[in-house]
């Protein structure tokens, strides 16, 4: 594993203000290490190293290497989907409002096209040739593409790759025959990732992405996997969807320098005032502003 260049981000809400370049390994844990007891091994830092970036830590698990400056860039739940144990068993955990509100949405957006959802999947490599190009028309328009730079990636051949080796599921929602939300996933083993997920905000009256995730969901338990992973981050639809979670950390891990000290400590003191100032009116002025 070698490091790489990575911006340590002075944030609100999405929107980036500030960074500052490091050089760091990124140590990022899958759901199965995360759903697991060890702690990850740091890879050893070369010249030139600044330290380690580890996201996904379990709160419950210690990792403090002798000397260094740590600090906590994020905390919130890893949340994750039991499809071995069946849809059943799913749609048990729904609360009835919940269930009600995917059904109410999903009859919304058929009406919307003449009484039918228009949901095409593509999960082998010709498919996923031709989801590609028409789920990019969708993720140009997406924030998280505009705000976050986690769209669907303009080259295709690492995921087509991996679509050849039936690790890839990718799923469009179209209306009147137009893309207007797109979700692909792939695959470690029986773990199946949510990776790149966006809709065209102009239908976001109709909830396309939620619905499209409903979907999605539905039609895994008829597949190969036995665990979906929601990834890093909070979300609405990743509480209401899920059947646990893990309380984790993204950790900052770096060489005890004059200048790193510096810098640890001013990225906590903003963290900090950005947790205080949430609940403000002003910030909440600042952040609908940052949105439009």
């Amino acid at each position: 594993m070698t490091a790489a260049v990575l911006p340590l981000r002075f944030q609100v809400g999405a929107r980036t203000l500030a960074s500052v370049p490091r050089r760091l390994h990124r140590v990022g844990l899958g759901l199965a290490a995360v759903l697991g007891e060890a702690v990850p091994p740091l890879p050893p830092l070369d010249a030139g190293d600044e330290g380690w970036l580890v996201t996904s830590l379990p709160e419950s698990r210690t990792l403090a290497p002798l000397g260094c400056v740590t600090l906590v860039r994020q905390r919130y739940e890893r949340h994750h989907l039991d499809l071995a144990a069946g849809e059943a068993a799913w749609l048990a955990t729904l609360s009835a409002s919940a269930r009600s509100g995917i059904k109410r949405k999903r009859r919304k957006l058929a009406e919307a096209d003449g009484g039918t959802l228009d949901v095409r999947r593509y999960h082998d490599a010709a498919g996923f040739a031709a989801f590609h190009p028409l789920a990019r028309r969708v993720s140009a328009r997406t924030y998280q593409e505009r705000l976050l730079g986690s769209g669907l990636p303009d080259d295709p051949a690492a995921l087509l790759a991996r679509a050849a080796r039936d690790e890839v599921r990718a799923w469009l929602l179209f209306l009147a025959g137009e893309p207007i939300a797109y979700l692909a996933c792939t695959a470690e083993g029986a773990v199946l990732r949510y990776d790149h997920v966006g809709h065209d905000p102009a239908w976001n009256a109709l909830s396309p992405g939620a619905v499209l995730q409903a979907e999605a969901l539905a039609e895994l338990f008829g597949d190969r996997f036995a665990l979906f992973d929601f990834t890093e981050g909070e979300g609405q639809h990743k509480r209401q969807f899920a059947t646990g979670s893990t309380a984790c950390v993204d950790l900052l891990i770096l060489r005890p320098t004059p200048a790193n000290r510096v810098l640890a400590a001013t990225l906590a003191g903003w963290d900090r005032a950005v947790a205080r100032a949430k609940g403000s009116p002003l910030l909440a002025r600042i952040g609908e502003r940052l949105r439009r």
